[in-house]
């Protein structure tokens, strides 16, 4: 099956599963996430919010597979050309297995997906152990899109919890976050702010989760100015969407 992978979170999941050989094409976005894949000379296309149906039915895909963020006119424009599509937008941590389990077996991958299910599980289970005797709880402020403001989707505060944090804000919510205290400037550039990715939930979980994890840009305040940690660099500019 040719496979056109319009998100970057969708190649991960294929390269996971052991099943790059499926993809005939895939988004810049998908290079930068996964930069190996550079050598196998694919086609680059748009990602799912700019996608160009004209340069993916170029590829001769036997399918599309596209995730969040959307633009409803590139939708429309892939179903009206025929080609066959699977949509995905998870909301929870359970989706994101739901996602997995579907993107398995269109491949036939059902054990690989099971074996890929069972890690990321093991993997928050650890990091919820370390956490738990954290001596402070972390203030995380996520955000899925800037313009406008949508807060990150509930398996983000899923991932928050599970690393010992507090969600800041109502997950998926288009509402302007009211940080208590406020997320100024100055905190954020503090000794108590780092990346998310410096917090419990480090590299091996953001690996085991990868497939969706860099959808969003993640800022964490602690309520203690000594809670210090070395970031990791964030995994994409804002400019990337998932």
């Amino acid at each position: 099956m040719r496979i056109a992978s319009l998100q970057p979170s969708i190649t991960l999941t294929l390269h996971a599963l052991g099943q790059l050989d499926h993809l005939c094409a895939i988004t810049k976005y998908c290079v930068e996430a996964l930069p190996e894949i550079a050598a196998r000379n694919l086609h680059i296309l748009h990602d799912s919010w700019t996608a160009d149906t004209t340069e993916i039915v170029a590829t001769s895909p036997d399918l599309v597979i596209a995730s969040v963020p959307y633009r409803m006119e590139s939708l429309a424009a892939i179903l009206k050309s025929g080609l066959p599509i699977l949509t995905l937008a998870p909301h929870t941590l359970a989706d994101i297995d739901k996602d997995i389990r579907l993107i398995a077996s269109v491949v036939h991958a059902q054990q690989a997906g099971e074996t890929l299910i069972a890690t990321m599980h093991a993997a928050i289970a650890e990091v919820r152990t370390r956490a738990a005797s954290a001596s402070v709880q972390p203030l995380i402020y996520c955000e899925e899109w800037g313009k406008p403001l949508i807060h990150s989707q509930h398996w983000i505060a899923e991932l928050v919890e599970a690393a010992g944090g507090r969600f800041l804000g109502e997950p998926g919510s288009h509402t302007t976050p009211k940080p208590s205290p406020p997320l100024t400037p100055t905190s954020l550039s503090s000794p108590g702010a780092v990346q998310a990715s410096a917090s419990p939930l480090n590299a091996s979980l953001r690996n085991a989760t990868g497939t969706h994890c860099h959808q969003s840009k993640i800022a964490a305040s602690s309520a203690s100015p000594t809670n210090t940690a070395t970031p990791l660099p964030p995994p994409f500019s804002k400019a990337s969407p998932a």
